[in-house]
C-alpha cells in the first residue's frame, strides 16, 4: 500500500468501495461502525472518492456552535483547560500554581516544574540545616511550613488543614481525603520531633 500525501487516497487499501453497491477501488478511509474505545482505535472502511465525498459532506464538527466557538475551537490551545485534577480551582492547594490561573499552557507548565524544583530545594536546605532530617523536611512541606517552625504553629497549621480536607467540612466530599492522610502523617511524624522549640 503507497498512500498518497496530498490528498489521502491509499492506492491498493481494498479492492471495492465499500459503500453498497459500488464496485469502484476502495481507497479513502472513513471511520467504521465501532468507533475507538478502551479495545483500540475502531475500525475504518474505505470508501471511493465520490463516496467519501459523501460521507465527510455529511458530518459537520461545528454543528450548532456559534462563531466564537468556532474560532475559540480552533484555536491551537484549545481544551488545555480542561476539568483534570490539575485544573480544577482547588489544584493550588498543596502550594502548587493552579493551572486556571494561565492563559498559555507554557506558562502554567513552567510554574508548575518551577514550584516542583523551588519545594525540593527548600526540603534539602531543611535536611541540610542540621535541625531536621530529610523525613520532617518533607512532612514541614506537607504542612506547608518553614524551618522556623515551632509546636504552636504546627499546631495551629494542622488544625487549618484538617478543617480544609475532612470530608465532614466539604459535604462530605472524599477527593481531598489523601491530602487528610499526609497531613495527619506529617503531623504525627512532626509533633515527635525534637527539632520543634
Amino acid at each position: 500500500m503507497r498512500q498518497s500525501k496530498f490528498h489521502g487516497r491509499v492506492e491498493g487499501a481494498s479492492p471495492e468501495c465499500h459503500h453498497p453497491g459500488c464496485l469502484e477501488p476502495g481507497e479513502f478511509r472513513a471511520p467504521g461502525a465501532q468507533g475507538p474505545s478502551f479495545d483500540g482505535p475502531g475500525d475504518w472502511r474505505w470508501l471511493c472518492l465520490d463516496h467519501v465525498r459523501e460521507f465527510n459532506a455529511g458530518y459537520d464538527w461545528f454543528a450548532g456552535m456559534s462563531a466564537d466557538e468556532i474560532l475559540a475551537a480552533q484555536s491551537p490551545v484549545s481544551g488545555w483547560r480542561t476539568e483534570q485534577p490539575a485544573f480544577r480551582p482547588t489544584a493550588g492547594l498543596d502550594g502548587m500554581p493552579r493551572w486556571n490561573d494561565f492563559t498559555d499552557p507554557l506558562d502554567a507548565i513552567s510554574a508548575r516544574a518551577g514550584g516542583i524544583r523551588n519545594r525540593a530545594q527548600r526540603e534539602t536546605e531543611m535536611a541540610t540545616s542540621g535541625r531536621w532530617s530529610r523525613e520532617e523536611a518533607k512532612a514541614l512541606e506537607v504542612m506547608g511550613l518553614g524551618s522556623q517552625a515551632d509546636r504552636p504553629s504546627l499546631r495551629r497549621r494542622y488544625l487549618e488543614l484538617v478543617r480544609r480536607y475532612h470530608p465532614d467540612r466539604n459535604g462530605g466530599d472524599r477527593q481531598h481525603e489523601h491530602r487528610l492522610v499526609r497531613v495527619v502523617e506529617a503531623y504525627q511524624l512532626l509533633r515527635k520531633s525534637r527539632a520543634l522549640a
